[in-house]
């Protein structure tokens, strides 16, 4: 009873000119000399990138230089595996995390799934293939159907420049389970915590079992917590799934005294506990599985400017936060998220919002829950706008609103709930990005939450209103389903004087929960420019820094040049510039986070756009892709120190 991840031991091959089906492919005779080693998770792109097929793409405009034709067809992985004869024996299922975008999946010369099921970025899938393993070596393929124009595929918005393979691949782990006929599947903890004394808080757990034999299984379900346990027998129709439950009323052991709550940044400690569930038959564990969980509360409420904020344990938190996005080809690696993990606390931010369900496992929510980050996770905008998805949008849902269209984005929430909902550093899930949802959609998402998930609220859209005043109906993002989202994106998002934050009223200003906002492009240090621009391109700015930029209104850096030019001086050099740059970042960034604290009450929440870039550029990053923090970073680090010093002595002393 065992999980392997395939991780290694990985081949890719673009199926141009490759004249055999996934029926040969699998087999163990046939030869891979010819194609790239790979390992997985991977985008296409990345492995080229690993194989010496392409050089240094973000240096220059090195990117734009990879031809994109070749990534309109599908390609190839594929992965040999060996079992011993316990192992085989056993009942043997492979899951897929994630495939950038449909697939046809072979095992040993048999096809075990094709595009009709694998279809979908956000999908995961779990197939029983006792029956196609043996013990020895097996052969996995996987033919990867890449995204087209339509499809709701990961995206990068106008953040920087698209990834020319538009990321395909299986981006997301491959794992093999092993049981002997039922499998303990979807764990859930929920707390409820008592929050007048935080003395006490029940927990309610749920998970489904899985019997995969054809015969009745009876057993026992056992579940531990440190030194508590408790169990339920259980008896399991062929091939039938049940859902199991144990509540606090039944096990009174699941009322915690005294429990070790889990905190955000500087409320307290993140504390985390272990669950480990195991199905017994006839005193044989026939399957186990363990997952980590935190025990605190989320609620969210209206302030009397009718904005909305959030509880955690029952205290009022104001959200410090900045924008989440991956590497451009999907292969950040565990040491930079623990990096960048690290720079979010000691930034003193409590939060990290995810434009899209990033990740290509859960190391970095994992981070998260150890670290006391809250996250705001849910879909990108991506999808809501035609030029970015590539097809014909609703100018008040997006792109999703046939049915089809609707059944895949659903069922693609249901599975990214299941995946995530343990990780108490999830506090909302937002639904929506720049506009609602289509109802019919909404409400297959209040289905799946109030089936799968009660324990945190959710937004229908991070846009929304604006006023300190009252609602600016013209600006308000209404659901017929679930009303007022009660924040707002209303900006700005490029040079903004420092007094903006305190005396704007009606937009941006320092009120209500603003999920995203930026005072400008922040360029890098010096050291990272010359990483990024060629030598014969540093001076002055120009085609290069721009394709260096993000898209649209963000694609130069003009404004920035011209505040530079009338706030300090023209820059003469690359290095007066970039000097100046600094400044403007550290006096840009300071008032924008200080206005929010100062107004804590009529302000609930604050949203850096970004934290980090996905690439070497020069906008919207508190620290760039080479993880060399700019003066934005020690401005955002500074501003928290003042309020501490606010409270204690009711007035400011800039330093």
């Amino acid at each position: 009873m065992n999980n392997i991840k395939l991780e290694k031991n990985w081949k890719l091959h673009s199926s141009e000119n490759l004249n055999h089906d996934g029926g040969k492919i699998s087999l163990s005779e046939f030869n891979t000399s010819d194609w790239y080693s790979a390992k997985v998770p991977s985008t296409v792109l990345a492995t080229l990138v690993e194989n010496g097929v392409y050089h240094n793409p973000y240096f220059g405009t090195n990117l734009k230089k990879i031809p994109t034709e070749q990534f309109k067809q599908p390609w190839w992985y594929r992965s040999e595996f060996n079992l011993d004869a316990k192992q085989s024996n056993n009942t043997v299922l492979i899951s897929f995390d994630g495939i950038n975008y449909k697939a046809n999946i072979w095992i040993n010369g048999r096809i075990i799934a094709d595009t009709n099921t694998v279809n979908g970025a956000f999908r995961r899938f779990q197939f029983d293939i006792s029956k196609d393993v043996a013990e020895g070596k097996n052969v996995l393929a996987v033919e990867v159907i890449p995204p087209k124009p339509g499809d709701f595929s990961i995206g990068f918005v106008d953040w920087n420049p698209n990834p020319p393979d538009n990321n395909i691949g299986i981006f997301r782990d491959v794992t093999l389970h092993f049981n002997g006929g039922v499998s303990i599947r979807n764990p859930f903890v929920e707390t409820k915590v008592e929050l007048k004394t935080l003395r006490k808080a029940n927990l309610n757990i749920s998970t489904e079992i899985v019997n995969h034999t054809d015969k009745k299984v009876s057993g026992i379900l056992q579940g531990e917590i440190e030194n508590i346990k408790f169990l339920k027998s259980v008896v399991l129709e062929p091939n039938k799934t049940k859902t199991i439950y144990f509540n606090a009323e039944d096990f009174p052991q699941l009322i915690f005294k005294n429990p070790k709550l889990w905190w955000p940044n500087r409320l307290g400690d993140p504390n985390l506990y272990v669950l480990q569930l195991k199905f017994i038959e006839s005193e044989k564990i026939i399957d186990q599985t363990t997952v980590s969980f935190g025990i605190r509360q989320i609620e969210d409420y209206v302030n009397e400017g009718g904005h909305r904020g959030f509880k955690v344990n029952g205290h009022k938190v104001l959200i410090r936060g900045a924008g989440w996005t991956d590497d451009l080809f999907l292969q950040d690696t565990y040491e930079s998220l623990k990096t960048q993990i690290a720079y979010v606390k000691d930034m003193n931010l409590n939060c990290i919002r995810l434009e899209g369900f990033w990740g290509k496992d859960q190391k970095l929510y994992d981070l998260c829950d150890e670290n006391g980050i809250l996250i705001m996770v849910g879909w990108s905008c991506h999808w809501e706008h035609e030029e970015y998805v590539g097809k014909p949008v609703d100018s008040r849902y997006g792109g999703v609103v046939e049915p089809d269209e609707i059944d895949l984005i659903s069922r693609s929430w249901e599975d990214q709930v299941l995946w995530l909902r343990n990780h108490p550093s999830i506090f909302v899930w937002t639904v929506g990005s720049d506009l609602l949802p289509h109802p019919d959609l909404e409400k297959k998402y209040v289905e799946t939450f109030n089936k799968y998930d009660t324990t945190r609220p959710y937004l229908n859209s991070t846009g929304g209103i604006g006023s300190e005043q009252g609602i600016i109906s013209s600006s308000e993002i209404i659901s017929e389903i679930s009303g007022s989202s009660r924040v707002k994106m209303l900006g700005p998002y490029a040079y903004t004087p420092p007094i903006y934050w305190y005396t704007n009223k009606n937009l941006g200003g320092a009120y209500g929960f603003n999920t995203e906002t930026s005072p400008g492009a922040n360029i890098p240090p010096i050291e990272s420019i010359k990483k990024m621009i060629p030598e014969n391109h540093l001076w002055p700015v120009d085609e290069v820094w721009n394709f260096h930029c993000g898209k649209n209104s963000f694609s130069n850096i003009d404004r920035t040049l011209t505040a530079i030019e009338k706030r300090y001086g023209k820059p003469e050099s690359v290095n007066d510039f970039v000097f100046k740059s600094q400044l403007l970042n550290y006096e840009l960034m300071r008032p924008m986070f200080e206005a929010f604290q100062i107004n804590q009450g009529k302000a609930t929440g604050i949203i850096q756009w970004m934290l980090n870039s996905a690439w070497p550029e020069m906008y919207w990053q508190l620290y760039d892709s080479y993880l060399m923090p700019n003066a934005a970073y020690f401005a955002a680090k500074k501003q928290m120190n003042l309020y501490t010093l606010y409270i204690i002595t009711g007035r400011i002393q800039y330093m």
